[in-house]
């Protein structure tokens, strides 16, 4: 083949396609794997049957892990659910986790922490329905399929996987067993979010165009301190990737917006970083890496077959605020976040135009707000330490499917296809920015009109 037929994958890139660093890939063979359908499409809808109480099993408690512990209190308390065993690699933490289910469980679960292959067994434990995995992300993805393996329901935080191997792997195994695979991501039931989902699902917008959305955090200290991350794995991706590394707290509640995956789908990508230099600035004169390939701020461009685009960014470098952007756009009105605003459109006018005031706001908050904020809202506040109470809401509302055998708000295709634009990104940057195409992993069912689970009564 010609020079100009084959691509040259980057380090991260490499991993994405389980191919060494810097290994040639015929383009034909590249086009294979980012279209060839591999699935059947058959979890759209899984339900299984009712878990009356769903055992638990949480591995990895670290920062993540602990603060979910602390979310099972009413759901313990009702007999939802219970906390059968939970893993980790350090005695400590896991004496951290019956700290935090002291006083909430009857019995403590057992607790695993026997090297590396500990966590097998977990999943191969009978008194398991739920495995919640915590761990690095690296782990994710083997942990998940294992788990599945032996029969159960997975709840995989973010991302479920950055390999596309891995992507169809876990699709494949959950439409072979039948099982549930969710992502956690918890973005999609905090109250802003859902409150400008139940706006669009009653007409508030008119006919969506666009939405621009973000993961922008200064991580610069967590990435570098030990004590937060496992041997500072984090800060170790951004060496040798460049892409958006951590798609899925603003594309998830924006692919609800615009009914992806059900009546719309991701087309297309294009991606974009600009060049590295809050990172290492806060590394000099360490022992830690001086040089990292992840640029700053990388900004995503995404397009969906209905004509919609999606400005997705990235940014954990920069010293600035906290922001997830949020924003959507509408024929009749706008909504944009941090702080939250609402734009009402009255047609064309010359005069300026403005956000809408206190007052009209709040009633549109109040008239609007999503019912599982309603009728869990002050439960879900009680928990501050979950992100303001979504990740309260997320856990409550995943065991509550399970125990009545309802579809799940999220399905393994929603995941999958979230993670998945990480190493589409990746893939983009390494082409000078070229565009590429999004794998159908839900094998053509998107097109297939259905209303949101999470909007279900």
């Amino acid at each position: 083949m010609k020079r100009s037929e084959f691509i040259k994958l980057s380090a991260g890139l490499g991993a994405f396609f389980s191919l060494p660093t810097g290994a040639q890939v015929p383009t034909d063979q590249l086009n294979e794997l980012l279209n060839e359908t591999k699935g059947t499409g058959s979890a759209v809808r899984l339900a299984v049957d009712p878990i009356p109480t769903v055992n638990v099993a949480v591995i990895g408690i670290g920062n993540r892990g602990k603060t979910l512990l602390d979310m099972f209190e009413l759901l313990i308390k009702n007999g939802q659910a219970n906390v059968s065993v939970i893993c980790d690699l350090s005695e400590e933490k896991v004496a951290e986790g019956f700290i935090a289910l002291a006083g909430k469980q009857t019995v403590l679960p057992e607790a695993i922490a026997e090297g590396p292959e500990g966590w097998k067994q977990v999943v191969e434990r009978e008194d398991v329905d739920l495995v919640v995995i915590c761990t690095p992300w690296e782990l994710h993805a083997e942990m998940a399929l294992y788990a599945m393996e032996q029969g159960k329901h997975v709840a995989s935080e973010v991302p479920a996987a950055y390999t596309l191997e891995d992507c169809w792997k876990i699709i494949q195994l959950a439409e072979e067993k039948q099982v549930h695979h969710i992502m956690l991501e918890n973005c999609c039931y905090n109250d802003e979010e859902l409150w400008v989902l139940q706006m669009i699902s009653e007409g508030v917008f008119g006919d969506l165009t666009h939405a621009e959305c973000a993961y922008i955090h200064d991580l610069r200290q967590l990435m570098i301190d030990e004590k937060y991350y496992h041997e500072r794995w984090r800060l170790y991706h951004h060496e040798d990737r460049n892409g958006n590394l951590y798609t899925t707290h603003g594309l998830g509640p924006v692919a609800m917006y615009f009914d992806i995956g059900r009546g719309d789908y991701f087309s297309h990508l294009v991606s974009m970083s600009s060049r590295e230099a809050a990172l290492s600035a806060a590394t000099a004169g360490t022992e830690l890496p001086q040089q990292f390939a992840q640029g700053d701020i990388n900004t995503t461009l995404i397009r969906t077959f209905g004509g919609k685009t999606i400005m997705l960014q990235f940014d954990t470098h920069t010293g600035r605020p906290y922001s997830r952007i949020n924003t959507v756009c509408g024929t009749k009105a706008v909504h944009q976040g941090y702080p939250s605003k609402l734009y009402l459109d009255h047609g064309p006018t010359w005069d300026w135009h403005q956000w809408v005031d206190d007052a009209t706001y709040t009633e549109y908050r109040e008239r609007y707000k999503h019912p599982f904020w309603k009728t869990m809202g002050d439960e879900a506040r009680a928990k501050s330490i979950g992100h303001g109470g979504m990740d309260f809401i997320m856990m409550w509302r995943l065991i509550d499917c399970l125990n009545k055998g309802l579809a799940l708000d999220l399905n393994v295709y929603d995941g999958i296809l979230w993670s998945a634009i990480t190493p589409l990104s990746e893939l983009s940057v390494a082409q000078n920015s070229s565009a590429v195409q999004i794998p159908d992993f839900t094998s053509t069912t998107w097109k297939q009109k259905r209303g949101l689970e999470i909007m279900r009564k």
